[in-house]
């Protein structure tokens, strides 16, 4: 009998690196009503392969459209080609198409390779980029969650040359406001204290090494302080480098290698992608495709199990929201 709770779709990523071995490895584990709620999105050799690998076959469904031609003599593990640059991208395409149909309430993403997906014509930096554009979000951040650290970035993948240019008052409110309400409404926190840290050396120390702090940062938490209300607390532009020893619910950095650097180094193995603002959950691993370590049957499944497990437990929260508030 299906589950009358949400869909849970599974994308395989890079079909030649470790992503249907997580993937599968993750499945197995998981108990015969969840995966009922399961759809797996990618090519059945890719799925097939790693249940071979991994020596287990997890019982789920798998999206039939978004089988992309790929064959076995087409997937070595490790060595990427244009029908798996191809198919990464297919599975992506398909999984849009099913949460546009209202067939899934979350997405979990296993990892792509961003240089070989842009081989096959896909134009965006990334994930979050590509489910911006085509679930026609108003706006998104994306969120790193562990068990010790949460972090939403203002910027993701840009330049730091471009940082002057992009990073605008408009842009830090968003990802302040984003944080706060993910961590009111996905993790249960009613009054969160956020952490925003500074740009440069020493927060700018007073406009030395910098202005973005006085010029953007700090205008951007009055922006978000204002919409939030009293009961979301902002602390900041904090230090950088000291940051992150302080106890604080969520931090938002300002680009991409000051949030995840602390992030990589704590909760490697445990920290879940979210993408905020999206329709539906999303979730990835905090990991990219391990193509030196594909098919040996070694990749560890933490992040990509942590994923699968977020993508069940917000979806839960969200429904048990909605239905709370119809009554």
């Amino acid at each position: 009998m299906e589950s009358p709770l949400g869909k849970i779709g599974i994308t395989l990523g890079d079909p030649c690196g470790i992503g249907p071995e997580i993937a599968v490895r993750s499945l197995a584990e998981l108990d015969e009503q969840s995966r009922q709620r399961i759809v797996v999105f990618g090519d059945r050799c890719a799925f097939e392969g790693a249940c071979e690998l991994v020596g287990s076959r997890p019982m789920v469904a798998l999206s039939e459209d978004s089988q992309s031609g790929l064959g076995s003599e087409d997937l070595r593990w490790g060595h990427p080609n244009d029908a798996t640059a191809r198919a990464q991208v297919v599975y992506l395409d398909s999984a849009v198409r099913a949460i546009r149909a209202g067939e899934l309430h979350a997405l979990a993403t296993a990892p792509i390779s961003k240089a070989e997906a842009a081989r096959a014509g896909f134009s965006f930096p990334g994930h979050t980029e590509f489910l911006l554009d085509r679930l026609s979000a108003p706006r998104v951040a994306m969120m790193f969650a562990g068990p010790k650290l949460k972090v939403v970035l203002a910027t993701v993948h840009e330049a730091i040359a471009d940082l002057p240019q992009v990073l605008t008052c408009e842009r830090v409110a968003s990802a302040i406001e984003l944080a706060a309400h993910s961590l009111q409404s996905d993790f249960g926190i009613s009054d969160p204290i956020i952490g925003v840290l500074g740009l440069n050396p020493h927060a700018g120390e007073g406009g030395r090494f910098g202005d973005e702090e006085s010029r953007v940062i700090n205008p951007a938490m009055q922006l978000a302080a204002s919409r939030l209300g009293p009961r979301v607390k902002l602390v900041g532009p904090l230090v950088p480098d000291a940051a992150f020893r302080q106890p604080f619910d969520c931090f938002v950095a300002m680009y991409h290698d000051q949030g995840l650097i602390p992030v990589k180094l704590v909760d490697f193995d445990d920290s879940v992608n979210m993408t905020l603002g999206l329709p539906i959950v999303r979730t990835s691993p905090d990991h990219g495709v391990a193509y030196d370590i594909a098919g040996q049957g070694r990749a560890r499944a933490t992040s990509m199990r942590a994923a699968i497990a977020l993508a069940f437990q917000l979806t839960d929260m969200r429904a048990a929201l909605a239905s709370q508030k119809s009554t």
